[in-house]
């Protein structure tokens, strides 16, 4: 296959189902709801059901401006990347031989340096259609919380069910965000490839395992778990 060898053909294929893995593993199943994405969902929830008793939203609205940058930089830089890697695309004949030097490096042709190329391309606009749909959704949220009311005796329901439209609005441009960002680390393992099939193997795992231990057993998530517990015991 144009030049591919087996060993090649194996790294995409262990590519491909990590990152499909890895997506049902999370959000997919039921030990994806212990993820630290699922428990932080939650809190999305009790901060919208926090935000009817306030009248001013300040706090709110700074917390939603800071959500929204942080997407709109992702966002920015996904289309930068994409720049880089159509750089790459015109630049094979200088840096092939550059990578073939490299240790464990492999001889490569122009064709496949430019089909890996275009690979790492459609990871990059993968992650800018996320990024820019999260950072949409936010602006869809903060437009639903200008709508809700504030908490009174008279409004309790409508007032709930406006917050817990929002809180479902952020959980799922947060979804979005975090899937724009499970990209960009397995960009990361896919520049392995460039160098060789047996880095790209190694750097997916990797990048797997590192995935993995901050969504089940990181500090962070101990962190959320212990609050979660103390909150519920209440």
């Amino acid at each position: 296959m144009v030049g591919f060898t087996l060993v090649d053909l194996a790294a995409v294929a262990f590519f491909v189902a990590a990152w499909f893995g890895y997506h049902a593993a999370v959000e997919l199943t039921q030990a994806g709801q212990t993820s630290l994405n699922r428990l932080m969902d939650e809190y999305r929830f009790r901060w919208m059901e926090q935000m009817v008793d306030r009248e001013n939203r300040i706090v709110d609205t700074t917390i939603l401006s800071a959500l929204m940058n942080g997407t709109a930089f992702f966002a920015s830089t996904s289309l930068l990347a994409i720049g880089g890697v159509l750089a790459l695309l015109r630049s094979s004949d200088t840096v092939l031989p550059i990578f073939a030097g490299l240790p464990f490096g492999q001889g490569t042709t122009a064709l496949m340096w430019e089909l890996k190329s275009i690979g790492l391309a459609i990871i990059f606009v993968y992650a800018f259609f996320k990024f820019a749909w999260s950072y949409r959704l936010f602006n869809y949220m903060a437009i639903i919380v200008g709508a809700v009311p504030v908490l009174r005796a008279d409004n309790r329901d409508e007032a709930l069910a406006a917050a817990w439209q929002a809180a479902e609005m952020n959980a799922v441009a947060g979804t979005h965000f975090n899937r724009g960002q499970r990209a960009f680390f397995f960009s990361l393992a896919y520049l392995g490839w460039f160098v060789s099939p047996y880095l790209f193997i190694a750097a997916t795992a990797g990048v797997l395992y590192v995935m993995w231990r901050r969504q089940f057993v990181s500090g962070a998530r101990a962190a959320i778990v212990r609050k979660h517990g103390a909150t519920r015991d209440r």
